[in-house]
């Protein structure tokens, strides 16, 4: 956005100057050429004037907003912005002088971390002397924990309400994150930014301190220190709303507008028998689901599922035998692993013994490892998770694995705290990126534990010998993906297991682990490619075969994906060395069947959409007292009516002022 307003700012200098250059040659004269030639120094000035008066803060999250059947949630600007003086908050006792003593209001608040909670936001949200919201990250992390979703999340979408289950709906029986403030489900009508670098932060107390501390509990003089935020969002009300008039827009206008986008991204999944993509299973099949999820109200189980029971899915709910989940397991205590199934389906005569093989057999393969497995009493219900979506449709053993045995042990569920800090990822001082990213931390062991139990789980559910002690799971793998997805794609391996096409993914440090609208982001690329490289095959084709399979013999297309990626650097050039992959890794669409179905209203299935907007920035500046807006405002009009007066006179006098004496010499008799 900011170099979109810089270029915009450079058009509009060129403009001036054209039209300068042509008013200089109508008049002729010097005077008015000397008026001009001042004027275009001026506008060619004006974006060093800008830069002068404005300080942008490039390092910033916005709080956008987004909708679903019923509400809208999350934070919007004006339409030109919303701007007010900043005061620093750093305890509680210093929203008195925003809320009631401060003279000059509204207020811009620069919040610290550690008091961004629902508390301290109720009071902001029922002011209007407070016109936004900056909040710094704080250190250390808060100790009492901080998560801004749900206590009970994904609520009303899983398996369990008024027919199934009611007593564990709703969280009856286990609140999954008691610390949940719901703030991220929260509509505010003022902007919200989160302040990623902590030199802007700094940047802005500084100019605090220099123009707006309060002296003796009397305000400060100006010029004040101000921000200004813009966040302005098309979408209102309700995803209905929006999508209606996304409708009509597109049935009615030439050029439609389109005010709110569906959330949607693509579910990657893959067999290890590879199987025709586009035919159908032999119903006679069966499967073993190994599946991990996305948060919106399960967005993309619950297409997977719609898929298989529309027959737009390769595999129908038939060919799943059962159903293994592994949800957050990083943060274990005495390296205790949980085994959650649901409590209805267990009555069940036919699914009992299955789901009962199915934990013994999870149990068996930890004999022997550092992780041991432990069952989640009956009276407990499933923690969300993508099996409850699956459940919903048909009965399926089935277990979700996990690092809690009622709440999470994730203090930091789904906030800006949820970081590689959070699950001790922790590296040596000195280390160079492609140091670290061989380093092997003890989370990456931690987790090789649970990956070999796993795997060694699957192997003999799937009918592979008791013997599984050869099993091991990589824990220089699984280090690499860690540091690549928590803490810098742009590394060494990733660049090697990518298209040429896509390298330009690996241009931000983390990837975007948000849904988003346009999809796929750069993590759903590198979770595709990442597996592909684990599970796939090498294959010696040329370039032009791996793009284009069909070309070439016993290829297989419709078995398998194939992938023509960039390779390691050779190591005596600057050239990688790029190879094909051929894998059955693919992509099917995870977006919510609600659109698909135009129910935008519907109960059953997601309907969270994201709002549209123009621009979105954030800049500081000094404001000036009112009185010396008005007086400069009156000056300014006055040197304007005297322009005017005197530009009329010198045109009228004109022939006088500027007419050329005769010469003597040609006087003629």
């Amino acid at each position: 956005m900011a170099a979109m307003g810089r270029a915009g700012s450079r058009r509009g200098v060129t403009a001036v100057v054209g039209s300068c250059w042509v008013s200089l040659h109508a008049w002729c004269g010097p005077l008015p050429a000397l008026l001009f030639a001042v004027l275009v120094a001026g506008s060619c000035e004006g974006n060093s004037v800008e830069r002068k008066i404005y300080i942008p803060l490039n390092k910033t999250a916005p709080c956008v907003r987004l909708l679903n059947a019923t509400h809208q949630i999350g934070c919007q600007s004006s339409i030109s912005g919303d701007t007010g003086v900043i005061h620093v908050v750093e305890k509680e006792e210093d929203l008195n002088w925003v809320l009631a003593d401060g003279p000059h209001p509204p207020y811009m608040i620069l919040l610290d971390g550690s008091l961004f909670n629902r508390k301290v936001m109720q009071q902001l949200k029922g002011t209007s002397r407070v016109s936004g919201l900056a909040v710094s990250i704080a250190k250390p992390n808060p100790p009492q924990g901080f998560s801004p979703g749900l206590k009970c999340p994904n609520d009303g979408f899983g398996v369990y309400s008024k027919d199934y289950g009611p007593q564990y709906a709703h969280c009856n029986r286990t609140v999954w994150n008691p610390v949940g403030s719901g703030l991220s489900y929260e509509d505010f009508d003022f902007p919200i930014f989160l302040l990623e670098d902590a030199n802007e932060t700094q940047v802005i107390k500084q100019c605090y301190q220099d123009h707006n501390v309060p002296t003796d509990g009397s305000g400060p003089e100006y010029p004040l220190c101000a921000m200004q935020l813009f966040s302005h969002m098309h979408a209102v009300t309700s995803t209905v709303t929006c999508m209606r008039r996304n409708s009509i827009q597109n049935t009615f206008s030439i050029n439609p507008e389109t005010v709110c986008d569906p959330l949607l991204d693509y579910n990657v999944w893959s067999t290890l028998h590879p199987i025709n993509s586009s035919e159908k299973v032999d119903p006679k099949k069966e499967f073993i689901m190994v599946a991990t999820r996305e948060t919106f109200d399960y967005i993309g189980s619950s297409r997977m599922v719609y898929d298989m029971e529309k027959d737009k899915f390769p595999l129908r709910l038939e060919n799943i035998h059962s159903f293994v989940e592994l949800n957050q397991v990083a943060l274990r205590n005495d390296s205790i692993l949980w085994m959650h199934t649901d409590p209805v389906s267990r009555l069940n005569a036919t699914v009992e013994p299955q789901i009962k093989n199915l934990l013994d057999v999870l149990s068996n393969s930890s004999v022997g490892a550092n992780v041991t497995l432990q069952e989640v009493g009956f009276s407990q219900s499933l923690p969300p998770s993508s099996f409850q979506r699956f459940l919903r449709a048909r009965h399926i053993p089935g277990v979700v694995l996990t690092d809690h045995q009622a709440s999470f042990q994730n203090r930091y569920y789904q906030s800006m705290y949820d970081t590689p800090e959070n699950i001790q990822m922790q590296y040596p001082e000195g280390l160079s990126p492609e140091e670290a990213l061989e380093y092997v931390t003890d989370t990456a062991k931690s987790l090789a534990e649970v990956a070999t139990v796993v795997a060694r789980a699957l192997y003999r559910l799937a009918g592979g010998a008791n013997d599984t002690s050869a099993i091991q799971a990589d824990p220089k793998t699984i280090t690499q993906m860690l540091y690549g997805f928590l803490i810098k794609m742009n590394n060494s391996w990733f660049q090697s297991i990518i298209k040429p096409d896509l390298k330009g993914i690996l241009g931000d440090d983390v990837p975007q682990h948000y849904v988003a609208v346009s999809s796929p982001v750069n993590t759903t690329y590198l979770v595709q490619y990442v597996l592909a490289n684990l599970t796939g095959t090498v294959v010696n084709l040329t370039k032009e075969e791996c793009l284009n399979p069909e070309k070439a013999p016993n290829t297989e297309k419709e078995m398998y994906d194939y992938a023509w990626v960039q390779g390691s650097l050779d190591p005596n050039s600057t050239s990688r060395v790029p190879y094909c992959v051929r894998s059955t890794v693919r992509l099917s669409k995870a977006l919510s069947p609600a659109f698909e179905l135009r129910e935008w209203g519907s109960t059953e299935y997601s309907t969270w959409t994201e709002s549209r907007w123009k621009e979105i920035r954030a800049r500081i500046f000094l404001v000036a007292s009112k009185e010396l807006e008005i007086i400069t405002l009156v000056v300014g009009i006055a040197i304007l009516v005297f322009s005017l007066v005197a530009t009329h006179f010198i045109n009228a006098k004109a022939d006088v002022l500027f007419s050329i004496p005769r010469d003597p010499g040609a006087v003629a008799y």
